[in-house]
């Protein structure tokens, strides 16, 4: 039996989420700051709402599927916040990539206030955020997965339970991106090496896709640099925050992380350079003197 349920934000995977949850027979109440996103998925069958206050008071489960700490800080405590219209025992799972530190302290804030909270970041992309298949690497209090257990289960193939307090969700995803990010800039390096060499794209794309050298980045983002379409499904500012956040966390403990450091000034380089809002595989275009399909 389906429930009221909401969503926050209404991005690339935010709304193969609200779909799903939707599927799987539940009402599901949306907002978004772009007011035309939530209408849109209105007319799909969900309810539109004005505010996160509005979806807050009408649903016990709350998903924000926003960019980053700031704006789960504004979801939750700003003009017209959720956490305020919140009922005593709800559950606001925060599914954005966010410093450890920072999903602890959403949920100490809460649970002053009588709500439970899920960290409860997620990866595989908006396709797969739209069939379902997602992964999602949780941690939270037994009694936030009792209220949520259904619902993550309708959106997620994989549902990891990493501890009983919020933290391990979090710490988990970093590595995650830490690893998609150096994957997708050492897929760029390798592909415009190829370019520059003389190798047709194409038949380059082709061995590396069933040999050894081959990662899930490599065959997915080299997919979209073959097609000259840079439309961002996941930005190159994504992987400055993201690989912001893994070598923040890093150097709290002073642990090198040459990798990652040097995936993030390729990124760096890629959004100073005019390609902030492009596709992440649009790191490819800081290399010189190369000619893209």
């Amino acid at each position: 039996m389906g429930i009221d349920v909401g969503l926050i934000g209404l991005g690339a995977m935010g709304r193969g989420m609200a779909q799903s949850l939707r599927r799987a027979g539940h009402a599901v109440h949306v907002y978004d700051v772009r007011k035309e996103a939530a209408v849109q998925f209105a007319a799909e069958g969900g309810v539109a709402c004005d505010s996160p206050a509005a979806v807050a008071k009408a649903c016990e489960v709350l998903f924000s599927v926003v960019v980053d700490a700031d704006q789960t800080e504004a979801v939750l405590f700003g003009q017209d916040g959720a956490a305020a219209a919140m009922r005593p025992g709800s559950v606001f799972a925060m599914c954005s990539t966010v410093a450890p530190a920072r999903a602890i302290d959403f949920e100490t804030r809460l649970e002053a206030m009588g709500l439970l909270f899920l960290d409860a970041p997620i990866s595989g992309g908006a396709a797969r955020a739209a069939s379902a298949e997602m992964t999602m690497m949780t941690a939270g209090r037994p009694a936030a997965y009792a209220k949520c257990a259904t619902l993550l289960d309708a959106m997620a193939a994989k549902v990891y339970r990493l501890g009983d307090r919020a933290g391990n969700g979090s710490k988990v995803k970093i590595i995650n991106q830490l690893l998609a990010g150096v994957h997708i800039a050492a897929a760029a390096e390798a592909m415009a090496l190829g370019i520059r060499a003389g190798v047709e794209p194409a038949d380059l794309y082709e061995v590396i896709t069933h040999s050894a050298g081959n990662s899930w980045m490599f065959e997915n983002r080299m997919a979209h640099v073959l097609a000259g379409d840079y439309t961002p499904l996941s930005a190159v500012d994504i992987f400055v925050k993201d690989l912001g956040l893994v070598l923040d966390t890093a150097r709290a403990t002073k642990f090198p992380l040459p990798l990652a450091s040097t995936a993030h000034q390729m990124f760096m380089q890629a959004s100073s350079a005019g390609f902030a809002k492009e596709d992440d595989a649009a790191v490819i275009k800081i290399f010189p003197g190369i000619t893209l399909p």
